[in-house]
């Protein structure tokens, strides 16, 4: 009965999957990744268990998506907020500020991207491929003669791209354990040191 209601005019549509995907975002953020059920998500999408499972088979598969969604719009957002390494201070800053607005999902990211270590996890290859692809991306974004001479004389491209995303990681990490830990300043000063004051202005 359920598996046919959820077979109506929404099944099988974007629109029904994006329901779904921020149904179920929201649920990793309130309960944890562990203790969130699949019932609760499809109740918080307003669909059945068994129309749920008509288009995710379960809740990793749910996950992975949750993280996709999520790199997607922070992605896109990068591109469309940074065109210079002058403006990637400010970015970073309201990045953070926007994760702090939700600290369980920060801490589930956290959480999940240290459990992923594991070859065996579920999202072991989500997230070994994030890392890569964002320090390929990060890298070519300094990759011509211009942004080249920014960066801070001795630090290649991939090196700053390494350093990057471990510095970005870690402040969140420390902040997730001391909320008063004041995180967007010292980013901002990362990015001083990572490129030449004499040539950006951050």
């Amino acid at each position: 009965m359920g598996q046919a209601r959820a077979r109506g005019p929404y099944a099988g549509t974007p629109a029904r999957k994006a329901e779904i995907v921020r149904a179920a975002r929201d649920s990793f953020a309130d309960n944890g990744y562990a203790k969130a059920s699949l019932r609760d998500i499809a109740e918080r999408a307003g669909i059945t268990h068994a129309g749920l499972l008509h288009h995710f088979r379960n809740k990793e598969e749910l996950l992975a998506e949750v993280l996709a969604e999520r790199d997607a719009e922070e992605w896109q957002q990068g591109l469309e907020e940074v065109d210079s390494p002058d403006q990637l201070a400010p970015y970073l800053g309201k990045l953070i500020r926007h994760h702090q607005k939700a600290p369980e999902l920060m801490r589930l990211w956290i959480e999940l991207a240290a459990a992923a270590s594991r070859p065996d996890h579920p999202a072991h290859t989500y997230f070994a491929e994030r890392y890569e692809r964002g320090r390929t991306q990060f890298a070519e974004g300094l990759d011509d003669e211009a942004a080249r001479t920014r960066l801070r004389e001795g630090i290649s491209p991939e090196s700053a791209a390494v350093l990057f995303h471990a510095v970005l990681n870690g402040l969140q990490l420390q902040w997730v354990l001391d909320q008063d830990l004041d995180i967007v300043g010292p980013v901002t000063d990362f990015v001083r040191l990572l490129f030449d004051h004499q040539h950006a202005e951050v």
